[in-house]
C-alpha cells in the first residue's frame, strides 16, 4: 500500500486513519475484524520472524514482541475503514507497521473472498496529537465511531475497538493497547466521559451528511 512521504517523529502520538478504495466494505463478519486485529498485534512488534500467515499456521514460533515499533493508544475499526492512535517508538515503525498490515490484510481479504485488486484508497491520514486534552477527547471520538454510525448503542457491545480496555473491562496482559502512560483516567469517569457525548456526536454526524448531500 503506498504512503503518503511524510516524515513521522518518533516518540510523538498521531491519529490514522485509513479508508477501504471507493467506500468498499473491507470486514463483513467477526473472522474479517479479529484477522485485522491479530494483525495490529503481531506487527506492532520491533522485529518478527515471519509473515503473519505463516506464524498462525504453525503456532510454534517464538519471538520477543516486547519490542516495539509502534505502541497502540486506541483503535477503532469500521465497515469501510480504521481510526487507530499510535505512538511511533522506532523511526519510520508507523509507516512499516500500516504497510504490513494493509498488505498482509488485504492479501487475506482477497483470498478469503475470491476478490481482486486494491483494497485500501492508497494513502493513510495522519493528525500529530498535540497534548493530553486532545488526546483524551480524539479517543472518545473513535470510541464513539460505531454509535454515531448506529451499528450499536453501547460502545460497550462493539468488539471491535479499545473502548472496553478503557472500561477497564479486559484484563490488562489481554491488552492490545498501551495508554496508562500517556492519560490519566479511571475506567468510571471515562465511561461516563464517553456516554454524555452520544447524543451530541449522533446529531453532528446527521447534520454533516445532510450538508455534504447538499
Amino acid at each position: 500500500m503506498p504512503v503518503r512521504k511524510i516524515s513521522l517523529i518518533k516518540d510523538v502520538v498521531y491519529h490514522i486513519c485509513n479508508k477501504s478504495i471507493a467506500g468498499f466494505e473491507i470486514f463483513n463478519n467477526k473472522e474479517d475484524y479479529n484477522r485485522m486485529i491479530e494483525l495490529m498485534s503481531f506487527y506492532a512488534a520491533e522485529k518478527v520472524p515471519c509473515k503473519f500467515s505463516t506464524y498462525k499456521a504453525s503456532k510454534n514460533i517464538k519471538f520477543d514482541s516486547s519490542k516495539r515499533s509502534v505502541d497502540m493508544v486506541a483503535y477503532c475499526l469500521m465497515p469501510t475503514h480504521i481510526h487507530l492512535i499510535l505512538k511511533q517508538v522506532k523511526d519510520g515503525g508507523i509507516k512499516k507497521f500500516l504497510g504490513l498490515i494493509s498488505q498482509s490484510y488485504s492479501q487475506y481479504f482477497n483470498s478469503r473472498h475470491a476478490r481482486k485488486g486494491p483494497l485500501w484508497e492508497g494513502r493513510f491520514k495522519n493528525i500529530l496529537i498535540k497534548n493530553d486534552e486532545q488526546l483524551l477527547h480524539l479517543t472518545r471520538y473513535v470510541h464513539l465511531n460505531p454509535v454515531t454510525s448506529f451499528l450499536t448503542n453501547d460502545p460497550g457491545d462493539w468488539k471491535y475497538s479499545s473502548y472496553r480496555e478503557y472500561a477497564g473491562e479486559i484484563d490488562i496482559d489481554k491488552r492490545l493497547c498501551s495508554f496508562e502512560d500517556i492519560l490519566k483516567i479511571d475506567k468510571v469517569s471515562y465511561k461516563k466521559f464517553v456516554s454524555d457525548q452520544i447524543d451530541y456526536q449522533r446529531q453532528l454526524a446527521i447534520i454533516k451528511k445532510v450538508v455534504l448531500e447538499d
